[in-house]
């Protein structure tokens, strides 16, 4: 899709089986959204907040999550490989049958 999306506040949104591939959602609030299924390949996701956001089964590949909050995420089955995850914060995040191939993850926490 391509969509600029930059700061937008969709907390708590309905999102589930969105396409966003390439969307730049940098700095959005995205908490507490639903993205369970969402297309978010190649996304520009860098310092966006999605704590507590369901993202389960959800396609970030390629995309960059740099300093993105995923706190208390349900990621599971989310499909990652050649994510850019440096700096993301994880802490609490469920990542059960998530693909990691090839991440960077430089410092996640």
């Amino acid at each position: 899709s391509g969509a600029n999306l930059s700061g937008v506040c969709l907390s708590d949104a309905n999102l589930s089986g969105v396409c966003l591939s390439d969307a730049y959602l940098s700095n959005a609030d995205l908490s507490g959204a639903n993205l369970s299924g969402a297309n978010l390949s190649g996304a520009y996701l860098s310092g966006a907040y999605l704590s507590d956001a369901d993202l389960t089964g959800a396609n970030l590949s390629n995309a960059s999550l740099s300093g993105v909050n995923l706190s208390d995420a349900n990621l599971s089955g989310v499909n990652l490989s050649g994510a850019y995850l440096s700096g993301a914060y994880l802490s609490g995040a469920d990542l059960s049958g998530a693909n990691l191939s090839g991440v960077y993850r430089g410092e996640a926490i």
